[in-house]
């Protein structure tokens, strides 16, 4: 993957390379998120893509500023709200714990959600709206904390293991396919109300312009030791200019404002691979510990994990937390990168297998493998367009420009994704039904 990766900046440019690199490390990310839950203990998880919207929502809460003309116009009322919500669940859990179950339980549960529903409503609409209407064009939401964005990586896996909290205790003794449809649905549930909640984050308005834990460009360009440091790499080029004449001058300047790019792309796959390394040395010693032999034991046999004492409730819904924080974590980190939070991208539907198509083509249970899906499935999704129009030109060298089969392959190049997509799935599912890195089950 790395020669890959490294033709394509040969033969392409290095800010493809690595803007391809970055996003396979947070790719590795979440397919060793999905991993945990699949591959440690057989859970199905479809709702990735609504852990990775929280983990961007977390972004936005954490590093924008505040917006004191909306705090002003209708913070305290939204707070009030938040607050009714968490005595909500209180009272819940209370009526849950000390009353039998029979009808009049039923009945108070209901009353309290409709109440606080009803009141919830009244109190936050009008301040919905006012906050809204605050600089729709630039604002038109309360904003965030003004903290360094890294902070929001630690709060996402936090944001999303919530989540996974309230869906692992209702959803996780559902049968498998009734769960993977039942964490599909929420997820859009989770991403249609950060895309329609405009106070919250802006909605399909978008949120951009979010701080960066890496140099601006335009700054790197005016820097001297940037320029001194990318004149000294490009001392042969340089070469063969005058010293001092404006041609000189003009190649320096195109060379910093390439190299900008690149140094940028540089530090984010720094911070990128620092956080995959943590979690893959983490997930590494959890799989082999005795708690990661029992959660595999339990994979294999639940009737006899059960048997020997073992809470199987208790560990699928831990397991089901750690792995929907690390989708938050690359959430986070996806938003981080990009600068913008767009909630429109989150796609369920697409995404969500593509995710699922790299923990099974580099083989389940195996954390290696789930990197190294990530890494080659990512790139053949990227590259899958310039593959086949290479390739095309190859084969159809002999025809002329203007002949219609050569027309028709050139303008299907989009479409090519996909077949390359579906091909490389089933020779893996034929000749590596495990994966290409399948599980390895030490015995110690």
């Amino acid at each position: 993957m790395l020669g890959l990766i490294i033709l394509v900046g040969i033969f392409q440019s290095w800010n493809v390379a690595l803007s391809i690199f970055n996003m396979c490390l947070i790719s590795a990310v979440m397919t060793m998120g999905a991993n945990v839950q699949w591959g440690y203990a057989g859970l199905i998880n479809f709702g990735l893509m609504g852990y990775a919207a929280l983990g961007g929502l977390a972004a936005v809460l954490i590093s924008v500023d505040p917006v004191q003309e909306a705090w002003q116009a209708g913070g305290f009322n939204i707070i009030m709200c938040i607050w009714l919500i968490v005595v909500m669940i209180f009272a819940i859990r209370f009526v849950l714990k000390n009353f039998e179950k029979s009808k009049i339980r039923t009945y108070g549960i209901v009353a309290i959600i409709i109440t606080g529903i009803v009141i919830i409503r009244i109190t936050s609409e009008s301040s919905i709206e006012a906050i809204e209407a605050v600089n729709p064009a630039t604002t038109g939401f309360l904003g965030g904390l003004g903290l360094p964005i890294l902070f929001s990586w630690v709060v996402g896996a936090f944001f999303a293991a919530g989540l996974a909290f309230i869906v692992g205790k209702i959803a996780l003794g559902l049968r498998a396919d009734y769960l993977a449809i039942a964490t599909l649905l929420i997820s859009e549930i989770v991403i249609a109300i950060i895309k329609h909640e405009d106070w919250l984050a802006r909605g399909v308005k978008n949120v951009i312009g979010l701080k960066r834990p890496v140099p601006y460009e335009v700054d790197l360009q005016t820097t001297d030791w940037f320029i001194n440091l990318v004149a000294k790499f490009n001392e042969g080029t340089l070469s063969l200019f005058a010293y001092g004449t404006p041609e000189r001058q003009q190649a320096l300047k195109q060379l910093v404002i390439e190299s900008s790019s690149v140094f940028v792309k540089l530090c984010y796959s720094g911070l990128f691979l620092i956080v995959v390394i943590i979690l893959l040395i983490i997930t590494q010693k959890a799989l082999y510990s005795p708690w990661g032999r029992m959660m595999r034991a339990i994979r294999d046999n639940e009737e006899a994990a059960n048997a020997m004492g073992k809470n199987v409730v208790k560990q699928h819904l831990l397991i089901f937390i750690l792995g929907s924080a690390m989708v938050g974590i690359a959430g986070a980190m996806l938003v981080t990168q990009d600068g913008l939070f767009t909630p429109g991208s989150y796609r369920p539907m697409r995404y969500t297998f593509l995710i699922w198509v790299m923990v099974i083509v580099g083989g389940s249970g195996n954390n290696f493998g789930a990197i190294l899906g990530g890494f080659a499935v990512w790139f053949l999704w990227i590259e899958a367009a310039p593959i086949a129009l290479f390739l095309i030109n190859l084969f159809t060298a002999g025809l002329a420009d203007t002949h219609s089969l050569k027309i028709h392959l050139i303008e299907s190049v989009p479409y090519f994704r996909y077949l390359m997509m579906g091909m490389g799935l089933l020779l893996i599912m034929r000749y590596r039904p495990k994966g290409i890195l399948p599980e390895k089950i030490e015995i110690k």
